[in-house]
């Protein structure tokens, strides 16, 4: 991705997650974090814009904070797998639920789903998403986020990938 698209996309990003009341900064990352430029700090996403290489990770980590349940946010930091995992808030989760912001950011799930993350099944999973087979949303379903399954007479909205709530409350 050229440097001006990047910037361009993380700038987006950071906009739509700061206007659904996620905390976002820009900062200092230490060398050492799981991704990076990316880190998560006591529930707040951290980047350092000159690290990043990849902006859909800004995406998939905020979609951990995201699928969180709100008293339990603020004790987010750094190593998430090391952390007890609350039910229907984990990894699938917060996919399901980045590519839903994804969507409604407007950009192309290869930016989230890039080749340089998720084990070497980004194809896999654009393809998968592609075709409608939404991994994790069932349980952004279960947290009321959204609802999952096919439209039926009198949907009112909030069929994923469209979210009923960005938080878990």
């Amino acid at each position: 991705m050229r440097a001006e698209d990047q910037a361009g996309a993380t700038d987006r990003i950071v906009d739509f997650l700061r206007g659904i009341g996620l905390p976002v900064t820009e900062g200092s990352v230490p060398d050492d974090c799981f991704l990076p430029g990316v880190r998560i700090h006591h529930g707040t996403l951290v980047f350092d814009r000159q690290r990043l290489q990849w902006p859909g990770d800004l995406l998939h980590e905020a979609g951990h904070i995201a699928v969180t349940p709100a008293a339990s946010r603020a004790a987010l930091s750094d190593a998430l797998a090391t952390q007890d995992e609350p039910a229907h808030g984990g990894e699938a989760e917060a996919t399901a639920w980045a590519y839903a912001a994804c969507m409604k950011i407007g950009l192309d799930a290869a930016l989230l789903f890039h080749p340089g993350g998720y084990h070497g099944h980004a194809e896999a999973l654009i393809a998968t998403f592609a075709m409608g087979v939404y991994p994790g949303s069932a349980g952004l379903a279960r947290c009321g986020m959204t609802v999952a399954g096919p439209l039926s007479d009198g949907d009112t909205g909030g069929r994923y990938p469209d979210m009923l709530h960005w938080l878990r409350p």
